[in-house]
Order: structure tokens, then sequence, then C-alpha cells
């Protein structure tokens, strides 16, 4: 894993949490919580473990895991998830599957910045068009 993703990260702007929050299923009282937080993550290393640790007035969670393999997450939200993370093309990205649903998150450098994207998916979801 790159370095450059090492150290304390601080949120300075967020689109579309709250729409991202609704589609998962949070509730309006945790969705207002979850939109006030500012919260700090830190990426560190020992060894082949990566760990991030987010901690915000609302609450603090941490992951550790190695590249490519399969772990169980509790997220802020207290979904339970089998996910994995991996590095590819200069990006983190984990997979977070419980319940027949996905949601991929997409950590990059950009100008000195981590960005992260997220994005949910519906499995067994099929869309149809006819014309």
């Amino acid at each position: 894993m790159s370095n450059k993703f090492l150290g304390t990260w601080k949120l300075v702007s967020s689109e579309h949490f709250d729409d991202y929050m609704k589609a998962l299923g949070v509730g309006l009282a945790t969705r207002k919580l979850g939109n006030l937080a500012k919260p700090h993550v830190i990426i560190s290393k020992k060894g082949d473990i990566i760990t991030i640790r987010t901690e915000s007035t609302f609450k603090n969670t941490e992951i550790s895991f190695k590249l490519g393999q399969e772990f169980e997450e509790t997220t802020a939200d207290n979904r339970k998830t089998k996910s994995v993370v991996t590095l590819s093309r200069g990006s983190l990205n984990q997979v977070q599957k419980w319940d027949g649903k996905e949601t991929t998150i997409k950590r990059k450098l950009v100008d000195g910045k981590m960005v992260v994207v997220r994005v949910f998916l519906l499995l067994n979801t099929k869309i149809m068009v006819f014309k």
C-alpha cells in the first residue's frame, strides 16, 4: 500500500452523504448526526495489517485488515458486513456486502487530499429497458 494514505485526514467537505445514508435505510435521527459529524480518519499500517480508524463526536469505528482478505466489519450505522479492501491503480477500494446489498468505497489521493467516493448497489436487481 502506498504510504501516502498513511496519516490523519480531516473531513473538509461532503456531497450527497444524506442520500447515501437514506438509500442504506439509515433513520432520520442517525442521518442528522451523520451529516453533522466532521470525522477524522486515521490510516496506519503495522507489518501487513492496515488499520482505518474513524473518529467523530457521533461515533468511532475501526477496521484492521490485510489487503485482499475478507473480514467482518460493523459499520457506523451497525450493519454487519463482509468486507474486503484492495489497492488498484493508486486507489484503496473497500467492498462491503450484506443482505444482498453492496457498497464500494474508493479512497484516492488528489492534489494532497484524500477523496472518498461511495457507491451503493442493490445486488440481484435487474433493470430491463424495452422499446
